[in-house]
């Protein structure tokens, strides 16, 4: 066979496979494409939304919330998780959102940091700027367990004015009314004294701090609890756009990941929080301020 009829025949061959070159082709521009959306969606996730803030502005509706009580407002902050080479404008800004909200009360539900103690100072002094008509108060993380000890936090709470709470609770006057403000150990790191939390309790509407969320079945199922807060999840991290759902749980935090929930007559928020754990990444799942407007029925 000379050259000419080679030539020939492979460009008959060619023709012949037209179809199976056009589904080939298609095929890779497919996963080309598809490598590209996962290209951006990770760059998204790494570089842009760990630093979106969110402002999560609620009314929560407690059955048994004294009237004189309708209309507080509760300040969340929580898992910092603080890097103060990344970290410190986040939350400069979150402080300032929670300021402007003008609490009644701040919370801070735990995971200051995720392992280095020298962050916890740094990240104290920022926090230093928050204001609350009837308080701020704080509550382990097991992260925060992990590395110190509960003391080396309560002085760094005492040192800016704000109060620490493992396993304690008391009572506060606002609006002429009682409440009583509890918060426990983290379950993880450390060990949830529930009658040490309640005790003195007399009746009182209850806030209840708890880094881990599904500690809430445990005190429900005994203890009067109007509202607790937690946070740990970080709403799961990454999140399934538009469903919301979550591919990733955590120990203590599978039952309640993200959002307000109700059993009988007491509710829980979780928040997202602030930082992340592992690879520096958010998708669908912002860094959250949470402001809560606490509603009685009785109004």
């Amino acid at each position: 066979m000379d050259k000419l009829e080679h030539s020939f025949h492979c460009l008959v061959e060619i023709f012949g496979m037209n179809e199976t070159k056009k589904q080939l082709f298609n095929r890779r521009n497919f996963l080309g494409t598809t490598l590209l959306g996962a290209a951006s969606a990770f760059s998204y996730a790494r570089w842009v939304e760990p630093n979106w803030l969110d402002v999560t502005e609620k009314e929560i509706t407690l059955p048994h919330l004294p009237p004189a009580l309708d209309g507080l407002i509760v300040a969340q902050l929580t898992d910092f998780h603080f890097d103060p080479d990344k970290d410190a404008e986040l939350i400069t800004r979150a402080v300032e959102q929670v300021n402007a909200a003008a609490p009644d009360i701040i919370a801070l539900t735990g995971d200051y940091i995720t392992n280095d103690v020298t962050v916890f100072a740094p990240l104290m002094s920022l926090l230093s700027k928050l204001k609350a008509k009837h308080g701020i108060y704080g509550v382990m993380g097991n992260h925060d367990g992990w590395a110190r000890t509960r003391a080396f936090y309560r002085k760094g709470f005492e040192q800016v004015g704000m109060e620490f709470l493992v396993n304690q609770g008391s009572s506060i006057q606002v609006h002429g009314e009682k409440l009583w403000i509890t918060g426990t150990d983290s379950i993880w790191s450390g060990t949830v004294d529930a009658p040490a939390c309640w005790r003195g309790h007399h009746g009182e509407a209850v806030l209840a701090l708890v880094h881990e969320p599904d500690v809430f079945d445990q005190l429900t199922n005994k203890y009067r609890v109007d509202l607790q807060l937690s946070g740990h999840t970080h709403g799961g991290q990454c999140r399934v756009p538009l469903i919301g759902y979550a591919p990733s749980k955590v120990k203590y935090g599978k039952n309640y990941i993200y959002g307000d929930y109700t059993k009988d007559d007491s509710r829980i928020f979780v928040s997202r929080g602030l930082g992340t754990v592992g690879i520096r990444v958010r998708f669908a799942c912002a860094p959250e301020v949470a402001i809560l407007t606490l509603r009685s029925p009785q109004v």
